[in-house]
């Protein structure tokens, strides 16, 4: 086989590996095959790779009794510790985190942020940097928490994703211990130990703030664990409906690195559109997707900055969004600028979002593509999508962020 064969199978197993177990599962692969590259002369053992450091979980002990939050009341406002996951220079999750940090620095609190990550290193300078690009945060609290290490910092401290729970489990029992939740992360990898270190999490009697009733709902009914909510609402200096004419383009929100964005579903779904509105521009954004053999025309938008999406949003009628786990915030986003959204069915779904104008669909090609066709072939699309717009006009993010606040108030004071 030649050097050139041998790369083209290796992009082949990438790719499958992706789309089976996503990114993060190809991340340890890679690192993995490194570290065997690396180790094969000295013929040492592999080491495990999580995206939990496993001292931090063996420490974490909640099957031997009912974990059990402290009855301290702590006077507010105080300083809370959040445990996350170094933020990119993008991303809805850190995106959302940082908003509430926003929404408590407001109300005079002090944010400290530990950084927590088994593979990824970035310095605390350039971290800050790229918070400042949240919201206009300037937090000069932040450092990385190290392996074992006790979270000294915060009369509460919040866990934010499934590996950061853990050491939040073993913070000083002093401490009001919370957890961010925006998704169901078990559902991040196929069935295995991850799946069932991710789910343990929702056991280890921390407070859970949820984006969105699904979750409270989910995690309160399967796990007995407490919690309260949030609703969804959307940028409204980014999001504004400014076309009030006939459209001819259509948007898919295209994350093939991200399995709960169905990506496949959604390629099939717009060849099926294709072929009933060959004259409509298809946009894809969200990822580079030139390496992908698509069978219809598009525009690659890439991965593009905030600022941009209203822009094009405006300019399509329609807006295909797959949310296979928790809802995604693109729906009222895409309602804010007159784009219509095509959603596959789904009590995930609903339950985070009974807006009318959000058309579901059941989760097939020809169902999606069939809304698709019914949206923009409808004789009053501009005027529905004036309507559309105006119902989520007064949906911003103020009311969410006072929810926010008073719960973690509430269960400070309690």
């Amino acid at each position: 086989m030649s050097r050139q064969e041998k790369k083209e199978n290796q992009f082949v197993y990438a790719m499958r590996l992706l789309k089976n177990e996503g990114m993060i599962a190809l991340t340890i692969r890679a690192l993995q095959k490194i570290q065997k590259m690396r180790h094969r002369s000295t013929k040492r053992k592999k080491h495990l790779l999580l995206l939990g450091d496993m001292d931090d979980i063996l420490k974490a002990d909640w099957s031997s009794k009912t974990p059990k939050q402290t009855a301290k009341k702590i006077k507010t406002p105080c300083t809370i510790a959040w445990v996350m996951s170094p933020p990119g220079e993008s991303g809805g999750g850190h995106q959302n985190i940082f908003r509430f940090i926003k929404g408590l620095d407001d109300q005079g609190y002090t944010n400290h942020i530990y950084l927590y990550s088994t593979n990824d290193h970035p310095k605390t300078e350039l971290v800050k940097e790229r918070i400042k690009g949240f919201y206009d945060l300037d937090l000069e609290n932040i450092e990385w928490l190290e392996t074992g290490q006790v979270i000294e910092k915060g009369d509460a401290v919040f866990a934010t994703g499934w590996e950061t729970a853990y050491p939040v489990f073993n913070a000083p029992a002093n401490k009001k211990k919370f957890y961010f939740v925006q998704d169901f992360e078990p559902l991040f990898y196929p069935m295995g130990s991850e799946y069932v270190l991710a789910e343990n999490t929702y056991r280890l009697g921390l407070i859970g703030i949820t984006a969105g009733d699904w979750l409270a709902q989910k995690l309160t009914k399967d796990y007995g664990m407490e919690c309260y909510s949030y609703n969804f609402g959307s940028e409204k200096q980014l999001y504004e409906h400014t076309n009030e004419e006939k459209r001819k383009e259509v948007f898919f929100y295209a994350r093939p690195i991200t399995p709960r964005r169905g990506f496949e579903l959604g390629l099939m779904t717009l060849q099926k559109f294709h072929q009933l509105n060959p004259d409509y521009t298809i946009n894809l954004a969200g990822w580079d997707v030139s390496e992908y053999d698509i069978p219809f025309p598009y525009v690659n938008h890439k991965a593009l900055k905030l600022s941009e999406l209203s822009d094009l949003y405006n300019r399509c009628a329609a807006g295909l969004v797959i949310s296979l786990t928790n809802m995604s915030l693109l729906p009222l986003e895409l309602l804010a600028c007159g784009t219509i959204p095509v959603v596959n069915d789904g009590h995930n779904n609903r339950t985070v979002s009974d807006n009318k104008y959000i058309k579901y669909a059941a989760p097939s090609p020809d169902a999606l593509a069939r809304a698709m066709d019914e949206v923009v072939n409808a004789k009053d699309a501009p005027e529905y999508a004036k309507k559309a717009a105006a119902s989520v006009r007064q949906n911003g993010w103020e009311a969410s962020v006072d929810r926010f606040v008073s719960a973690v108030e509430e269960k400070l004071h309690g």
